[in-house]
């Protein structure tokens, strides 16, 4: 899997590297009990401190997404993903919210709003295909 960062965007480069490991998984290009680079190595490979990527490692452990062993290193979670819950329904709500807005704004049509996320949606789907 390709990490494709952007360094000039506004949106943290720990979260990049979040949304790109959740892409790799939900795309089915990282498999569950596929191993990760340690932290200092994808760090290195990449060119970010190395800290950035402990960030993104342990809020991708906190989350459920990924295991990290002191033996085994750090690996897609192969116990299954984590479920949707009210908590994430919630978050996601939270998230969801100012797009919409900002589409109705815009003068996007629900329809058209919808197709997108379901674009979107297919895209990922069918990336590890």
């Amino acid at each position: 899997m390709i990490i494709k960062l952007d360094l000039q965007s506004e949106t943290p480069i720990y979260a990049q590297l979040m949304n790109q490991i959740l892409e790799g998984i939900a795309s089915g290009a990282l498999k569950p009990g596929e191993a990760l680079p340690s932290v200092r190595s994808l760090a290195s490979d990449i060119g970010i401190n190395l800290h950035t990527v402990n960030k993104a490692y342990t809020l991708l452990k906190q989350e459920g997404f990924i295991q990290v062993h002191r033996q085994k290193g750090v690996v897609v979670q192969p116990d299954g993903m984590p479920q949707v819950t009210e908590a994430y329904k919630h978050k996601l709500r939270e998230q969801l919210t100012p797009i919409a807005a900002e589409a109705i704004c815009r003068g996007m049509r629900e329809e058209e709003l919808l197709g997108f996320i379901q674009g979107i949606f297919s895209e990922i789907k069918g990336a590890g295909n």
